[in-house]
């Protein structure tokens, strides 16, 4: 999933030299019809690609063997999510509406993608407050690309070096971790003084890591959440919430604050605390619901069975069997 998301860090790098090549493209229409042109067409191939190309399960892959078809099948016995089932069960909807974590995925993605939802459209005119013209304002998110994705594999790496060999739950603290730089650059942008052109360029890059603490949001998502129609519904909660975000965060960046934006920063600033602290309640519900399956399983005298239960269409709240990730 980090290796995927790290196309989100290289499209706004390689958007921004794009970006720069088309503005000086001098023809009939405005540079930026160029642009939609263009990338919408490119994104309009690629997905004929995809249709083509992409399996739709690992269980009818063309492309994979019988036995790599077992392994990758095989996989789901630990994390007991089990496997795709295209029969919607209405109470596994019923029972995502009432589980608190899909609520608490729901508010997280509004929140992260509030503050993400103002960077990134208002990121080029903050930038070129700093001084800088419209072209060379495109070429300045080549390096913000590239931090984004170097910080994603970072942080993906990071946690998996320290979870195998700690042998516990490190996500949720890597995403508290990734976060603070995006804290940081917040404070930075709304109190480093203007004229500090340099400084304030490299809060706004610090903006970034977000992107590696959403990549962890979306593998908690996926982690925690089994049963295929709750999955189904909880996903889609996270990306309502994520869609939400996007949508007002930009209504807090006004014209007559630029090129500060003060309330935009303040919206970051609110929003991203209030972040942690989900990431923080979500930790802690998830931890005590695994200690109280154990602690049943202790008194019962029952040990894990994950045969019994690895391939069943079995929510996480009927499996006895599920630990949830953290």
């Amino acid at each position: 999933m980090g290796l995927w998301y790290t196309a989100n860090g290289f499209g706004i790098a390689l958007g921004g030299l794009l970006g720069y090549a088309i503005g000086h493209i001098r023809g009939a229409l405005p540079s930026w019809k160029y642009e939609f042109i263009i990338i919408g067409a490119l994104c309009c191939t690629w997905g004929i690609v995809m249709f083509i190309m992409l399996p739709d399960s690992p269980v009818t892959a063309p492309r994979l063997s019988q036995h790599e078809r077992k392994m990758a099948v095989e996989r789901l016995r630990e994390n007991q999510t089990g496997i795709e089932n295209k029969h919607l069960k209405p109470y596994q909807v019923k029972e995502a509406f009432v589980d608190p974590k899909t609520w608490i995925f729901f508010l997280i993605g509004a929140m992260a993608n509030t503050s993400n939802g103002g960077i990134s459209n208002f990121g080029t005119l903050i930038i070129k407050g700093f001084g800088f013209s419209t072209l060379v304002t495109t070429l300045m998110q080549i390096p913000y690309g590239f931090f984004i994705a170097f910080s994603i594999l970072s942080c993906v790496y990071l946690n998996d070096y320290f979870a195998t060999r700690l042998g516990k739950n490190t996500r949720c603290y890597f995403i508290l971790l990734y976060l603070l730089p995006n804290i940081a650059g917040s404070f930075g942008l709304r109190f480093v003084p203007t004229h500090q052109h340099i400084a304030r360029l490299i809060c706004y890059y610090l903006t970034g890591p977000y992107n590696a603490a959403f990549v962890l949001i979306l593998s908690l998502s996926t982690g925690n959440t089994a049963g295929h129609t709750k999955k189904v519904v909880t996903n889609a909660m996270l990306f309502l919430g994520y869609c939400v975000g996007n949508i007002a965060g930009p209504f807090f960046y006004k014209t007559e604050q630029a090129p500060t934006y003060m309330l935009g920063i303040w919206s970051m600033i609110f929003t991203l605390l209030c972040y942690a602290v989900l990431v923080v309640v979500l930790r802690l519900l998830l931890s005590r619901e695994n200690h109280r399956r154990d602690k049943k399983m202790a008194e019962e005298g029952k040990e894990l069975d994950l045969d019994a239960t690895a391939f069943g269409d079995m929510t996480d709240w009927e499996n006895p069997n599920f630990r949830y990730v953290y």
